[in-house]
């Protein structure tokens, strides 16, 4: 197990530093960097001393190499707006975002397994058929409408609960609300599918016959198997729900990196939005690591040397 984790850790090392290879590119063929981060009415001979102070002139293979050995020095540059590390910045953002995402996840499991559960066992009932209605429904609301819809209805309207902002747990239920309803409904559907498509094997039908009882079936010998395609989707959740994030947290001024991140881009603020990206890609790859080891959890079976 050791020497798995230690070889995927290689492995994401290798993706991060593809997904550092791919800002610097990105960055250069959208333009002049100097240009594109002064701003638009900068005079020509203040474009040529940014480019010069950040060797912006030199050939791009030293540029390629400065920016990797500055990058694993942890400096990825000042923020153009705020005069501070880029990557101080974003991280000072993380818990933020960390608390809106984890929270939006747990609700979605919480809600999403029992109603998968329930549609499974009540297959083509009414009770079946109005949980896909509502998890198609749920894939299908756009984030930034269905959160503005809800600020209307609950802040608005009803006057229940914070239009936006931080401070109390109030402030929170809105946005987490948003943020999960995708992940919710999609794993909802997972979640039906893959019970149904676990109770029809042998085995089941085996302990069954010996005379289990449905529940200790469902439970003790069906449930397991049919979370471990749960678990990718959950590990692929994280991702989503940290781009999600970078909406939700515009609509209801939530201060975390997500809103930094827009903030940036309307900036043109490039140091930021590199240690965003940076930062992002790091979090994947640790996230699909874990999801890796939880599989020997879920099932003993499953062992990796």
């Amino acid at each position: 197990m050791v020497r798995y984790v230690l070889s995927r850790l290689g492995y994401g090392l290798i993706a991060v530093i593809g997904v550092v290879l791919v800002v610097f590119v990105v960055v250069r063929l959208l333009g002049d960097p100097a240009a594109l981060m002064l701003s638009e009415d900068a005079p020509p001979a203040a474009i040529e001393a940014f480019r010069q102070e950040h060797g912006f002139d030199q050939p791009i293979m030293v540029q390629l190499g400065r920016f990797f050995s500055e990058v694993a020095r942890g400096d990825l540059g000042t923020s153009l707006r705020h005069h501070e590390p880029a990557l101080s910045l974003i991280i000072e953002r993380i818990p933020a975002t960390l608390q809106l995402a984890v929270a939006a996840l747990v609700l979605s499991l919480v809600i999403s397994i029992p109603l998968g559960i329930v549609a499974a066992l009540n297959k083509d009932t009414i009770r079946d058929r109005a949980t896909m209605v509502l998890a198609i429904a749920g894939q299908s609301i756009p984030d930034f409408w269905f959160g503005l819809m809800l600020m209307l209805v609950f802040s608005v309207w009803l006057k229940w609960l914070p239009v936006s902002g931080t401070g109390t747990w109030l402030h929170m239920v809105l946005p987490v609300i948003t943020l999960a309803t995708f992940p919710l409904a999609r794993t909802t559907r997972l979640v039906r599918s893959s019970l149904l498509e676990t109770l029809g094997q042998d085995y089941i039908q085996t302990a069954r016959a010996k005379g289990l009882s449905g529940m200790v079936t469902v439970y003790k010998h069906a449930l397991r198997n049919a979370l471990i395609p749960v678990i990718t989707i959950v590990g692929l959740e994280v991702g989503s729900l940290l781009s999600g994030a970078i909406i939700v947290e515009t609509i209801f001024a939530w201060p975390g990196m997500g809103r930094l991140l827009v903030q940036a881009l309307n900036n043109r603020d490039f140091p930021v939005i590199q240690a965003g990206v940076l930062m992002l890609a790091i979090i994947k790859v640790l996230v699909t690591i874990v999801v890796d080891v939880t599989y020997t959890i879920i099932d003993p079976r499953i062992r990796y040397t």
